[in-house]
């Protein structure tokens, strides 16, 4: 069963304005089946499949002659010439919008031909699992609309579309689409295993053929002790026996390849000195679970890392929503000072600049709110949001919103 992507209208207004529009996204978030559903009479190739790989390898100019529009690439990575040839074929008649649709699940190559030969050619959009209200077949929430018009006094009037029982669900489990769809705790735990052994043995194999494979996979498992955390990259390369630069290398290619995030540091308050290190989680939560041998949420909730997996999750869900609307120049970030005030998200676009703090609490003590007071009153943010496991959007402070995270 397809489900209604928050992305799709995007696309939709992006192939009006450009003639590329490219999806970068993890392995099986949903990217063939969502450009299929959009545009179905479409000529549609997946470079994975030997067949439609050999077809456009063996000609790529004869090959975009005979389609030169309405047409859909799949797993680009497979062959990054094709943005050379792309850029022919668009400059031979520059004014033709909307012409092709170009997927890839990792961003090295891809990013690479994009910035080389499509650059002012081309729109990319960034997917993701479900977010929360994907899964459960709701409209992207007002409230996303609400953060890029700056009209915070109406985040009061906000209603729910989804219950708590929804966001936990999907916390646990995270929003792969298919073993969400297909809901049964069996095979759930197969796909994710699949999934991770697919990852590391097909994916990083192929893109990174010189890799030490066994130590990647030691690396995956080892990440997920420090998910949701600054990042000391030396303590990782003693646990890992390998240098810090191999480290680093394998935080770029997990970035890269859609798994982490790596969330750089606030730096822009003169007013105090600021931690520099990167902070970096799992973007799905259900990876991070699987590989930490969670399997319910009471299981969960007493873990050490419950605190950070729920804020990494609501970070995560906050990106999608403002990702999936047409506003540009936005930017993620973190903070935190060296005498430990400290902010878990920063959002800037705009409107401005937004910090939020993530509690898994349900109730806020005032005493928690004192990094987020700190930086409204340093930064004069015209207000700050805590999101928790509340019952209602309410004001904490007269600066201060309370947004409970199943309105996310």
């Amino acid at each position: 069963m397809d489900k209604n992507r928050h992305i799709a209208s995007k696309i939709n207004q992006l192939l009006d304005m450009f003639p590329v529009v490219v999806i970068i996204g993890s392995r099986q978030c949903g990217k063939s089946t969502l450009v299929k559903q959009l545009k179905p009479d479409w000529k549609y190739y997946d470079l994975e499949s030997p067949d439609d790989y050999q077809l456009i390898t063996s000609d790529p100019i004869a090959f975009f002659s005979l389609n030169s529009q309405q047409l859909i690439i799949d797993e680009a990575q497979q062959y990054s010439e094709i943005f050379r040839v792309l850029r022919g074929v668009i400059d031979a008649n520059r004014k033709i919008k909307g012409r092709f649709i170009v997927t890839g699940s990792s961003s090295p190559k891809i990013v690479k031909g994009i910035t080389e030969s499509l650059a002012g050619r081309i729109a990319t959009i960034e997917m993701s699992p479900f977010k929360q209200s994907e899964l459960y077949e709701k409209p992207l929430s007002e409230l996303y609309s609400l953060i890029i018009s700056g009209k915070q006094q109406d985040f009061l009037i906000l209603k729910p579309q989804l219950s708590l029982e929804h966001s936990m669900k999907l916390w646990l489990k995270g929003g792969f689409p298919e073993p969400m769809i297909e809901n049964h705790e069996l095979y759930y735990q197969h796909w994710m295993e699949n999934y991770i052994d697919n990852y590391i043995n097909r994916d990083i194999r192929s893109l990174f053929p010189r890799l030490n494979i066994y130590n990647y996979r030691r690396f995956l498992t080892l990440l997920a002790q420090y998910s949701g955390h600054q990042l000391n990259m030396s303590n990782m390369a003693t646990a890992l026996e390998v240098s810090v630069s191999t480290v680093k290398d394998y935080l770029d290619i997990i970035h890269q390849t859609f798994l982490w995030r790596n969330l750089e540091p606030y730096i822009n308050n003169p007013l105090k000195k600021v931690q520099k290190s990167n902070k970096g989680f799992f973007r799905d939560q259900g990876i991070l679970h699987h590989l930490l041998r969670i399997k319910d949420l009471e299981q969960l909730l007493l873990h050490p890392v419950a605190g950070f997996s729920f804020e990494s999750f609501v970070i995560e869900e906050l990106i999608r929503g403002l990702e999936a609307t047409m506003e540009t120049q936005l930017e993620f970030t973190y903070y935190r000072t060296v005498d430990k005030s400290e902010v878990d998200l920063v959002i800037e676009g705009n409107f401005g600049i937004l910090p939020v703090e993530i509690k898994l609490n349900t109730v806020i003590k005032q005493r928690e709110l004192r990094g987020l007071k700190n930086f409204i009153d340093d930064m004069k943010c015209p207000y700050g949001i805590v999101i928790n496991r509340g019952k209602r959007i309410e004001m904490l402070t007269d600066k201060i919103i309370q947004i409970p995270v199943h309105y996310l």
